[in-house]
């Protein structure tokens, strides 16, 4: 790399977010579910609109990628009495409170399934229009990895068909998101700006372990 060439010693630091994008993860499962966001735009616009919802105990919470953050979305979604299975490349550790399943299986059975990967060459895409196919009609997909993790083109499709209920993103194949991009005229998509990792907490511990 370019600090490399010139001496500079590169570090990456990894965990100082975990808790963080996990606890994102799951407000924006509850502000999908429970259509917060609709709620909030109906009333500012003077609608009085009482939507209907769902309530997330007992459903099942597909978690893929069980790394850091994936691991800590597990231990959410079981601390919140929702059915927890998961899909990791390299496996899960038995200490997760959750089943253990392939990716297939994972979307075919989840109410709410959670994109805890990195982005690789192997995981470029890996949400493709046959995975979304695998989704019920009224399953939640909520992204706080990568963007490039999904076919951004195949989603917007399914979205607009209402072959899915809802996506709950907070990455976006390129950032920041275009003012028209499709994804912000979609009444069933909900939007953050890349900020799972954004606490003060987070902040703390990331310039914590950076000077030790």
């Amino acid at each position: 790399s370019a600090a490399h060439r010139v001496g500079i010693g590169i570090r990456t630091i990894r965990g100082y977010g975990d808790r963080s994008v996990a606890e994102h993860a799951i407000a924006l499962m509850f502000a999908a579910g429970r259509k917060i966001a609709a709620m909030d735009r109906a009333i500012r616009s003077g609608q009085w609109q009482t939507l209907d919802s769902i309530e997330f105990f007992g459903k099942t919470l597909g978690v893929v990628g069980t790394g850091g953050i994936g691991a800590e979305m597990v231990k959410l979604g079981s601390a919140l009495g929702m059915k927890v299975v998961a899909w990791n490349r390299s496996g899960i550790s038995n200490h997760l409170p959750c089943k253990e399943l392939s990716l297939d299986e994972v979307f075919s059975v989840a109410d709410v399934v959670s994109l805890h990967l990195s982005l690789t060459d192997e995981t470029k895409g890996l949400v493709s229009a046959r995975q979304l196919s695998l989704l019920d009609k009224n399953a939640i997909l909520i992204n706080t990895a990568r963007g490039g993790l999904v076919d951004e083109s195949a989603l917007i499709e399914a979205l607009r068909a209402e072959r899915i209920s809802h996506a709950a993103l907070d990455v976006f194949a390129e950032e920041p998101l275009a003012r028209e991009h499709p994804l912000t005229h979609l009444d069933n998509v909900t939007l953050t700006a890349h900020a799972g990792f954004m606490t003060r907490e987070a902040s703390s511990r990331l310039l914590r372990m950076a000077l030790e």
